[in-house]
């Protein structure tokens, strides 16, 4: 881990001279916040596409929703762009009432036309995102009358069927609840292939325009992201006048460059380096459980890891329990099931945790799949901890009971778009729902709305893995309109055990988000679903 540290530490002698200041002196400005992070998943800025973890914390520090999830509580919605709303009597229409007074960064006035523009191109440009809202009965086909601007200030909603109204509102609390600068992107707006238009989706690939407490002033792909404070936000006071993001992969580097001061903080440090800054007395850990869950996904189409005993031989092949004392110690907490801890009808935890190391199991399974030889598969996985550390650790014991597993690591980016390309045999990923409900990964995960080939049901991992089961997707369905708790939460139950015994994807992690910080760093919150830059002191 420490040899190979000279080219580092020339590195970081670079960094404090543009800081301006001498090597030994090396430290962020008292206005910035600086972050070194594996930035290589960034594919678009366009809230309507972007589907990966980090591309959707920044944009969520540029664009507002319509609802916000509270700073300290996030199962807790409270008043964004829209400071009040309500439900009709037969739970169908949903009014939103936006705040008076407010503007973009370009001066133009933030309006209910805004909202409803920004809503509609979800469905209309039809990326994976569309499908927040089409799980909801929304269409692109009935946009213009499920979703209505009813004045400058008022915008309503209407949905086919009476759901509960907490599911539906989370929606809104995320990126596809954003509220986009329509004039300022329409004249931007280009031609697609099919001669539709693809409403600014080009030009958003690397600009933002909407209000928020920040900016985007540059992206420069696998390098830097900058944002630069809104002076005239709305939301209060914004302490930072700069959030700098910078690519750097290696956790030894940005441990380097923490403890050198050259950042303020590190994202993607591995248990070596995170118990270092446990250890030091200059810096500090921040960690929050996500419901972000890591996971080992199987391709059901091949002919090999289509078969269930195959799956839950390998669900057999990871120390848990070890793994999370050693290598997740800072990172993660063991966990088997599509509902994160934390989450409306999760397991409780000794059923979530199903799963232990056991070879003689994986061998039987194996044996009764008619693969007691083994086999060789493909396992492809991205750059950032802890991915390579799990392959491998599922390679070693794989080995053990004749499976040679085949690791193909690459770029954030190159992994999601073979996955949602259906081109791989297993991949090491990780997923985080967009709200505490078991319904947002059930409906992610065990759903499949279409199987075909051709549909590109691109945000459905289950239609990226081709898993479709009837039986599931019928009782995911009926879950979500069950308005008793607990009948609503015993049948999550059974659909996740069940889903433990068939599904595609051999959960083993629920991650812990850790913030790595030098102490200058007084306060950063964050919780399971997001990241508050607005609340960074220093």
């Amino acid at each position: 881990m420490r040899a190979g540290r000279t080219g580092l530490v020339a590195a970081a002698a670079a960094m404090a001279l543009a800081w301006g200041g001498a090597e030994s002196e090396a430290r962020t400005p008292r206005d910035a916040l600086v972050m070194a992070w594996n930035i290589d998943a960034i594919l678009t800025m366009d809230p309507a596409q972007i589907g990966e973890v980090v591309t959707d914390e920044i944009v969520n520090n540029v664009c507002d929703p319509l609802i916000f999830l509270d700073h300290d509580d996030p199962a807790k919605m409270v008043p964004g762009l829209a400071e009040r709303w309500e439900v009709s009597d037969d739970g169908l229409t949903y009014t939103f009432h936006l705040r008076r007074g407010l503007k973009h960064p370009s001066g133009n006035p933030v309006t209910a036309q805004d909202a409803e523009w920004s809503i509609r191109r979800v469905l209309h440009l039809g990326f994976g995102n569309a499908a927040q809202y089409t799980q909801w009965g929304l269409s692109k086909e009935k946009a213009e009358e499920q979703i209505r601007a009813i004045d400058d200030h008022t915008l309503q909603i209407t949905v086919p069927q009476p759901w509960p109204p907490s599911l539906f509102l989370y929606v809104l609390t995320g990126r596809q609840g954003f509220v986009l600068d329509r004039k300022a992107i329409e004249p931007h707006v280009a031609t697609r292939t099919d001669g539709s238009p693809d409403y600014g989706n080009a030009w958003l690939k690397t600009n933002l325009a909407c209000v928020g407490p920040y900016r985007l002033t540059r992206w420069t792909a696998s390098d830097t992201v900058i944002l630069e404070r809104n002076p005239n936000y709305w939301g209060g006071d914004v302490p930072m006048r700069r959030v700098i993001i910078r690519h750097v992969v290696e956790s030894a580097a940005q441990r380097l460059q923490l403890e050198r001061g050259d950042i303020d903080v590190a994202r993607d440090l591995n248990a070596e380096d995170l118990a270092a800054v446990d250890a030091s007395p200059t810096l500090r850990l921040n960690g929050a459980l996500r419901h972000q869950l890591y996971y080992i996904g199987a391709n059901m189409d091949h002919p090999i890891l289509g078969k269930d005993d195959v799956r839950m031989a390998m669900r057999y092949l990871v120390d848990y329990q070890g793994l999370e004392r050693t290598v997740m110690r800072y990172s993660g907490k063991a966990w088997n099931s599509f509902a994160p801890q934390g989450a409306f009808g999760a397991l409780p935890p000794e059923r979530g945790l199903a799963f232990r190391l056991d070879i003689e199991k994986a061998r039987e399974h194996l044996a009764r799949a008619g693969h007691a030889e083994g086999f060789t598969v493909k396992l492809m996985h991205g750059t950032a901890f802890p991915s390579p550390d799990i392959a491998q650790h599922f390679q070693a014991n794989a080995a053990k009971v004749g499976i040679k597993v085949e690791i193909e690591q690459m770029a954030s980016g190159q992994l999601f778009s073979r996955m949602r390309d259906r081109n791989f045999e297993l991949a090491f990923l990780a997923w985080s729902p967009g709200y505490p409900d078991a319904d947002a990964n059930a409906m992610r995960h065990v759903f499949n709305p279409d199987n075909r080939p051709e549909a590109k049901q691109t945000m459905f991992l289950s239609w990226r893995a081709s898993f479709d089961r009837p039986w599931f997707n019928e009782a995911v369905q009926r879950a979500r309109l069950i308005r008793d708790e607990e009948e609503r939460r015993q049948l999550y139950y059974e659909i996740q055990e069940r889903f433990m015994r068939e599904g595609p994807f051999m959960y083993n992690f629920q991650q812990i988000r850790q913030l790595a910080m030098r102490n200058e760093v007084r306060e950063l919150k964050h919780h399971a679903f997001k990241v508050f830059y607005t609340t960074a002191r220093k």
